[in-house]
């Protein structure tokens, strides 16, 4: 079994609003479940949120939500939105 997973995500758009709010518009690849997505995530002040990372709400699979999320927060963390 191979475990490593080939997801790919791409950042399409983003925005600032007010208070340190960020919407990021994304597309990607989930290689588990072997098809394309699209969605939105928003972070307020740091914290991401939104159906596509959410643990119950999400359809893509696990390792391609925690991809999302994990990369989407290093992304912020390294100023990649401003």
């Amino acid at each position: 079994m191979n475990d490593e997973h080939n997801h790919m995500l791409t950042i399409i758009d983003f925005m600032k609003t007010g208070h340190n709010t960020y919407f990021v518009k994304v597309v990607g690849f989930d290689a588990d479940a072997e098809r394309e997505f699209e969605g939105e995530v928003k972070f307020v002040q740091g914290m991401p949120f939104g159906d596509l990372i959410h643990p119950q709400r999400s359809y893509l699979s696990s390792t391609c939500r925690e991809f999302v999320r994990e990369n989407l927060i290093n992304r912020y963390d390294t100023c990649q939105f401003n």
